[in-house]
């Protein structure tokens, strides 16, 4: 295996002292090898790197090798200036150490090398160096989503990416790298949504009141031979109550809970026969004080007899299709008994009014008992929630051997349905 240009530096007893922030003490002293302070390994130790003057390719592995038969490496350190550590291998004789993850480019790097002589005395070698800049048309750039607030504890973190990235292995560079953490803490973990979107979510609902922020620790890192990871703006949410409306369709109610307590049960009406509304759990995706609906926007033909143009008020929105929560004054007399909509889920407008001030955007709107489909789990909001802890971490790069399976689905309409 043939090796880059090495760094070979031989430091002054003075220099590794300086280095080391330790007091001076003579080459010569006479309590080496069994002095209390590392000596000088300079001479022992080969560092890969750059020619003197040069700038350090990020595309190749950092080596540390043993050019002494009598010492060997105990251990190595190599942090960038951000704090990053180069996770590596120690070879059990002691005679090399490699890198096993890429360096970042752009970056300056700090390595210490630990070793110990035949007699057993710690020495100690310490270098720095510099990665030369990646192409900046082949930055890999990640928008993490949604806006900064405060959102329902069923609020999915999202990451878009400025390019694909299909492979497996580059995939689970680019996950590594997205960091998510929480006040509380939570068991969590990212899933490939497509090429180049995540979703991050909690095994269960997120806590109430918890603080959430992710950050992006890609920049400078290599993805593939033609990616390198970019800077992101990092975000931060803080969660809501936890608030939840459980709609049966068959009972036609929905009750609303607050941490875990009803607090409003609500007479309402959901999707007839060839509208059935979907079952299971979505997010609030916004709020809209008043929307025109239309059938023609979701291929209802006009003066059909399931025709319709209405205008809606405290419209609540849980798909991108145009699934709400809303007024529906012209139903009132079969709310609470009949199902008569086209899909949403109507409510007289006193209670369409308290719905749409309780509700934010990311609590959770649940369907049971109704004929209708299953709500996807991707690509018509967040159905993030319907897909089982375990299908959801086969959509990881590092929690599962296999992928998903998993994709994003056609982009959906954002038309309404009453």
């Amino acid at each position: 295996m043939s090796h880059s240009p090495r760094i070979r530096t031989v430091m002054g007893c003075t220099l590794l002292v300086a280095a080391l922030g330790a007091s001076a003490t003579a080459c010569g002293s006479s309590s080496h090898p069994l002095a209390e302070k590392p000596y000088d390994a300079a001479d022992q130790i080969e560092v890969s790197g750059p020619a003197e003057g040069k700038k350090a390719d990020p595309d190749k592995p950092l080596e540390v090798t043993s050019e002494d038969d009598g010492s060997r490496i105990t251990d190595v350190t190599a942090t960038d200036g951000i704090g990053r550590y180069v996770a590596g291998e120690l070879s059990a004789d002691g005679s090399r150490w490699h890198s096993t993850a890429p360096l970042a480019a752009d970056a300056h790097y700090t390595v210490r090398v630990s070793t110990e002589d035949e007699d057993g005395a710690p020495g100690r070698k310490v270098l720095t160096f510099d990665t030369a800049k990646p192409d900046k048309n082949k930055a890999l750039k990640v928008t993490f989503g949604p806006d900064a607030g405060t959102y329902g504890v069923g609020q999915p973190i999202t990451a878009e990416l400025s390019a694909p990235v299909k492979d497996k292995a580059a995939r689970a560079i680019v996950e590594r790298a997205l960091k998510v953490d929480s006040q509380p803490a939570v068991n969590g973990s990212w899933t490939w949504v497509d090429d180049k979107h995540l979703h991050y979510r909690p095994e269960e609902y997120w806590p109430a009141h918890a603080t959430v922020e992710a950050h992006s620790n890609l920049a400078g890192i290599k993805v593939t031979d033609r990616l390198w990871g970019g800077a992101a703006k990092s975000l931060r949410l803080t969660i809501g109550d936890r608030i939840e409306a459980i709609t049966d369709a068959g009972s036609h109610s929905m009750t609303v809970y607050r941490n875990g307590e009803e607090i409003n049960q609500i007479p309402v009406t959901t999707g007839k026969p060839g509208f059935e509304t979907r079952n299971g759990v979505k997010v609030v995706l916004g709020k809209e004080y008043f929307v025109r609906m239309r059938s023609t926007s979701i291929g209802i033909a006009a003066g059909s007899s399931d025709s319709y143009d209405l205008p809606v008020y405290y419209a609540t929105r849980v798909t991108w299709s145009g699934e709400y929560v809303h007024a529906a004054p012209w139903s009132t007399g079969s709310q609470g008994s009949a199902n008569v909509s086209h899909g949403c889920t109507g409510m007289s407008t006193s209670n369409a009014e308290w719905f749409f001030n309780t509700v934010r955007a990311g609590d959770i709107v649940k369907v049971v008992n109704s004929n209708g489909a299953q709500m996807d789990p991707f690509g018509n909001g967040f159905g993030d929630w319907n897909l089982n802890w375990q299908s959801w971490e086969k959509g990881s790069a590092i929690q599962a051997t296999t992928p998903s399976g998993h994709s994003t689905a056609e982009q959906a309409r954002l038309s309404p349905e009453v």
